[in-house]
């Protein structure tokens, strides 16, 4: 016999991505350069340490104003449900602000006792950081033990990963915020671009673009 599910809770909350840009490529490239120190090595590469290093920055710089809901690889997801004294306004750009900056300040001391000069390793240099900001409904379920967020606004936060402001700010940092975000959290959009991005089976979404340098 299949067990009901215990019924989850709604609730309405900014949803937050934080994405290391190049995170990926720079882990292969570093495999494949020490691929015998990968395997066979009692410890990882520096680089895996390194790794983990700024993703911890970045959840310690979050908190308390966004709380983690887990690591997906190369990013950080995290939440701030609506209620008193949550993040609104400016708090929540120059909270982002000083996550960039903690990553960035970060990257210099790694890149100031990095030993390897490997054509992979240098590489470390390109990394960056990059938030994705929406705001809406999300449904708390447990599922296997664990909490799980769900719903369609997840869903959209995490398909604005892939979105096209590269093409319209070049190769830099940013905040893509989506309108929700704005108006929920009364952002102010001095400084931001507007774009819109278009997925299939959701309606068009209208953001706002942060340069972060």
């Amino acid at each position: 016999m299949i067990q009901e599910r215990p019924a989850g809770s709604r609730t309405r909350s900014a949803l937050l991505l934080a994405d290391i840009s190049g995170y990926t490529g720079f882990l292969q490239g570093v495999a494949d350069a020490h691929r015998a120190l990968v395997i066979e090595a009692d410890e990882p590469p520096r680089a895996y340490a390194m790794m983990s290093t700024l993703l911890d920055v970045i959840i310690t710089t979050l908190e308390p104003r966004f709380r983690l809901v887990k690591l997906e690889g190369d990013a950080v997801f995290a939440t701030a449900p609506d209620a008193p004294g949550s993040v609104r306004g400016a708090d929540a750009l120059d909270c982002l602000r000083a996550c960039h900056a903690s990553f960035v300040e970060r990257l210099v001391d790694a890149g100031s006792i990095w030993s390897c000069q490997c054509d992979s390793c240098s590489r470390v240099g390109s990394l960056d950081l990059k938030f994705v900001l929406h705001h809406g409904d999300v449904m708390v379920q447990r599922i296997a033990g664990s909490e799980e967020l769900l719903g369609p606004d997840v869903n959209t936060v995490h398909r604005l990963l892939k979105n096209h402001v590269r093409e319209l700010l070049g190769a830099r940092p940013y905040a893509l915020i989506t309108d929700a975000a704005l108006e929920a959290l009364a952002i102010p959009d001095e400084g931001m671009t507007p774009i819109t991005e278009t997925y299939d089976q959701i309606p068009t979404i209208a953001a706002h673009v942060l340069p972060l340098e």
